[in-house]
């Protein structure tokens, strides 16, 4: 059974979801689901395992098919992968509402959720996310500039055709955005220079309260995992 904090807010099932997450203080994949659900006010369950511990390798694969977080567990239905659980939410809470309505906008968005699920490996690897990083600078190779330059043309180029006038990469918060989150956190964490639309965005990304939550409830964490402090 989930255990852990249960967050208020719009439920249109019978039961709960319930998410299975990591350290806030660490785990980007965990923010994106838990993102996008806390934003858009469906209530949910949490449970956090810790990573790289014994009681996560004991308990991980019998709530993650994969051995992995995040999972979600919904009535009977396990989803068990940060993007795949976004659309599972999008369709059964928020009416398709993830994603925007128009096509031509709604297929931009989706080729870029899918591109930073995919790719990026060298920002990933070299950037780790950790809330608690202060605008402390870290070299970084050219692989990893080379994905810190794709991320910007690309959040750039969603701005410039976004038709609204919302602050997100289409307008309105959605996916997309829960997706680049962990991103905004690296770029700042990191002191990664952002200019005009590249930091009007992370701080749009900022001032969200769901964002802010789980910044702080990182932050407060008293697990610390060598191999992301050290960096």
């Amino acid at each position: 059974m989930l255990r852990g904090a249960c967050v208020t807010g719009r439920s249109d099932m019978a039961g709960l979801p319930g998410l299975i997450i990591g350290n806030q203080r660490y785990s980007s994949w965990s923010l994106r689901p838990w993102l996008l659900l806390r934003q858009a006010g469906v209530a949910f369950q949490v449970e956090r395992l810790v990573l790289d511990t014994e009681a996560f390798r004991e308990g991980i694969h019998a709530l993650s098919p994969s051995g992995k977080v995040p999972a979600l567990h919904h009535n009977d239905v396990v989803v068990w992968d940060s993007l795949a659980i976004c659309e599972y939410v999008s369709e059964v809470f928020l009416d398709g509402g993830g994603w925007p309505r128009d096509i031509a906008v709604r297929a931009r968005a989706r080729s870029a959720a899918a591109e930073m699920h995919s790719g990026f490996a060298a920002l990933r690897t070299q950037l780790p996310m950790h809330v608690a990083r202060t605008g402390t600078a870290h070299p970084w190779d050219p692989d990893a500039q080379a994905d810190i330059d794709r991320i910007q043309t690309l959040w750039r180029a969603l701005r410039a055709q976004a038709p609204s006038t919302g602050p997100f990469l289409c307008g309105e918060f959605g996916i997309v955005d829960a997706m680049f989150a962990p991103v905004a956190i690296r770029f700042r964490g990191y002191a990664v220079e952002c200019r005009d639309e590249v930091a009007d965005y992370v701080e749009a990304l900022y001032a969200l309260p769901a964002m802010g939550e789980w910044i702080d409830a990182g932050c407060r964490e008293p697990e610390r995992l060598p191999k992301y402090e050290s960096r």
